[in-house]
């Protein structure tokens, strides 16, 4: 599968921004998605999952409760909603597919979300 992720920018703290990344390949719908990023001189971590069905999703702690990630099987997207952003959510977000264990097989671009404090 191939990813090609969009939708980031500046924004204000406290702002809102919606990620999409548009998936193709015949495999999408067998795979579970998910996003990670990377910030500026930090490791890169994970973000949020979202399961084949879209019925199950999980998030880093760090983002519970203002980021929602959510898939649309039909149109082969996933989108990470995200609210409330902090300065510290600053970083390139990366859409993932085809996990093995912990590792995730299929890697996009990246998009660079950046949030001025």
């Amino acid at each position: 599968v191939q990813l090609q992720a969009s939708g980031g920018g500046l924004v204000q703290a406290g702002g809102s921004l919606r990620l999409a990344c548009a998936a193709s390949g015949r495999t999408f719908s067998s795979s579970d998605m998910g996003w990670f990023r990377q910030a500026p001189g930090k490791e890169r971590e994970f973000v949020a999952r979202v399961g084949k069905s879209g019925g199950s999703t999980y998030y880093a702690d760090s983002v519970k409760g203002r980021f929602t990630i959510s898939r649309d099987n039909a149109k082969n997207m996933v989108y990470l909603q995200m609210n409330s952003l902090q300065h510290e959510d600053t970083a390139v977000y990366y859409c993932v597919a085809d996990p093995v264990g912990r590792r995730w097989n299929a890697w996009g671009q990246g998009t660079q979300v950046t949030v001025s404090s």
